[in-house]
């Protein structure tokens, strides 16, 4: 029989070691950050933020996000109208050039089925810092199908869909409520590839 110091051993070296998370980089060119706004009643306003960036840290073994960062320029909003992207920009919506960035920091999830759950998080817009919260839905990670670079590598990619609402109230964002010309409620659509580093 061996010896009982040698059997702790053992037993300690035969547990599996646990993963730890890994930090994935937002590719900005599968990165998407849109919205839903309603217009006088009658039809949502579909926009999107064309510069994203941003970092996750995800322990797939786990399947346990451990946090993030997904920053978005407001200046780069655009829903095909010169004139109203023109006026978010300013100061009565986004104030890009006073507040030029949009962040959302990622502080944890929670698990609903094998590949939903909940991200919870702090959003910061106009200055205000308020809670929010997103479903999301993990589609695939595997090692991408395209070659990149120069030697034509091909990265491993984590690939996400979420979305979530927003009361743009709540950031001092009221021009248009009086008459119900813009809607309060935004709709989130977030559709993202990162890249494990």
């Amino acid at each position: 029989m061996a010896p009982p110091a040698l059997m702790a051993t053992s037993i300690v070296t035969a547990q599996p070691a646990l993963a730890a998370p890994e930090t994935y980089t937002l590719d900005p060119e599968h990165a998407v950050v849109g919205f839903l706004v309603m217009h006088a009643g009658y039809a949502n306003v579909l926009g999107r933020f064309r510069e994203v960036e941003g970092e996750i840290s995800f322990d797939e073994t786990a399947k346990r996000l451990d946090g993030g960062e997904i920053r978005v320029k407001t200046a780069s909003v655009f829903t095909d109208h010169d004139k109203r992207d023109e006026h978010l920009r300013g100061p009565d919506f986004l104030n890009a050039e006073e507040f030029p960035d949009m962040v959302f920091r990622l502080d944890g999830a929670e698990p609903a089925g094998e590949r939903t759950g909940r991200i919870t998080g702090t959003l910061e817009l106009l200055g205000v810092r308020k809670p929010m919260t997103l479903d999301v839905t993990w589609n695939k990670s595997a090692e991408y199908p395209f070659g990149t670079g120069v030697f034509g590598t091909r990265p491993y990619v984590i690939g996400v869909s979420a979305r979530g609402t927003i009361r743009r109230s709540d950031f001092g964002m009221t021009y248009g409520l009086d008459g119900d010309l813009v809607g309060d409620e935004i709709s989130l659509i977030l559709e993202m590839e990162a890249r494990r580093q």
